[in-house]
């Protein structure tokens, strides 16, 4: 079969491999459609993820397909099921999964290979976190099942609650995907955008106000400015992983307020923050990382309920054989006209 191999920074190739086989447990997927995702541009900008992977290694990891083989002792799944399989799934028996914390695993089992014709599902994923995808349901749409349960996830620790005024700093798709998951969960969100053409984009996926960082001096003051009585928003989300965003973040939010910072900077990176405004603001600060089997299951429901914008969220589509090329280009991007995600279609399905 073809499959997209990364070898190192942004060193990804087509190759010819064999066809995985289907062990005791596991299934073997023809893969209907995979996503491009900001965590895959990020690991083929940088040549490696801590966790997730080490070059050489077929690459992808948002994926919907059509069962192909079943594992022996399998009996919740037949050849010809419509599914779709998370990346990982967690043991649930070390301390963090027995503590509600499953997202920590410390044998997190991670699976990679959606650029491709077929993929393997291990076992312990075909167990905890394979989903049937009611017809209906494009395949396409069934693949973000993965960075939604992440950012549901996001919100579930945050504590946001309908009502709340949410500031979302990044539009890029976990940006976008952090708007609309709150604006149907009921919150007020205040968009801050770096490109003018992210303006219509935030608008789209639920942002009631929108600061362009352009077209104003002070960015912070231009965002508490918009939320109830200029104090600062209830819960903070920071989706683009700098230092100045990160910065930014502390002082959007309100005394007794939330500060997620979802983006994950490279390692090592450090910043500055005024100690003060967070003892005396009595400010939280956390870090969400990653989703858990409960998490996948909400925004599973999210997707095949119609709820979730998914059509207007999948911007842009691809073959299997375009693939280095589509990642070569969201590393170089140009033009006003930008692609959320683009789905990749191993069989030339739906362009």
């Amino acid at each position: 079969m073809t499959a997209a191999v990364l070898y190192g920074k942004e060193d990804l190739r087509l190759e010819r491999v064999a066809i995985p086989q289907a062990g005791a447990g596991e299934l073997v997927v023809r893969v209907g459609a995979a996503l491009t995702c900001g965590t895959d541009l990020k690991v083929y900008r940088r040549g490696y993820h801590a966790k997730m992977l080490k070059p050489p290694i077929p690459f992808g990891h948002e994926m919907a397909g059509v069962v192909e083989q079943v594992g022996a002792g399998v009996r919740a799944f037949k050849v010809g099921d419509r599914v779709v399989a998370l990346n990982s799934a967690p043991c649930d028996v070390c301390f963090f999964c027995t503590h509600g914390q499953q997202n920590l695993c410390e044998d997190l089992l991670f699976n990679n290979g959606a650029y491709a014709e077929f993929m393997r599902i291990p076992a312990r994923i075909v167990e905890k976190n394979t989903l049937i995808v009611p017809e209906g349901v494009p395949l396409e749409f069934a693949a973000l099942t993965e960075p939604l349960a992440c950012v549901v996830r996001g919100l579930e620790e945050s504590g946001a609650k309908a009502g709340d005024t949410m500031v979302v700093i990044g539009a890029g798709p976990i940006g976008l995907m952090f708007m609309h998951a709150a604006e149907i969960a009921g919150l007020e969100v205040i968009a801050v955008v770096k490109r003018e053409d992210q303006i219509g984009a935030a608008k789209l996926f639920g942002a009631r106000k929108v600061v362009h960082v352009g077209a104003v001096e002070d960015v912070v003051a231009a965002t508490r400015a918009l939320t109830p009585a200029g104090r600062g928003a209830d819960i903070v989300i920071e989706a683009v992983a700098v230092p100045a965003t990160w910065e930014w973040a502390v002082d959007m939010v309100r005394k007794g307020g939330v500060v997620n910072f979802f983006g994950g900077p490279p390692s090592g990176t450090k910043v500055k923050l005024d100690t003060n405004r967070l003892h005396y603001g009595d400010i939280t600060l956390k870090a969400s990382f990653h989703h858990t089997p409960a998490t996948c299951r909400t925004a599973f429901e999210l997707v095949t309920s119609g709820r979730f914008k998914c059509a207007e969220y999948i911007t842009g589509r691809a073959g299997l054989e375009e693939v280095p090329a589509v990642f070569a280009g969201m590393m170089h991007r140009n033009g006003s006209a930008r692609d959320i995600k683009t789905a990749v279609f191993p069989e030339g399905g739906p362009r």
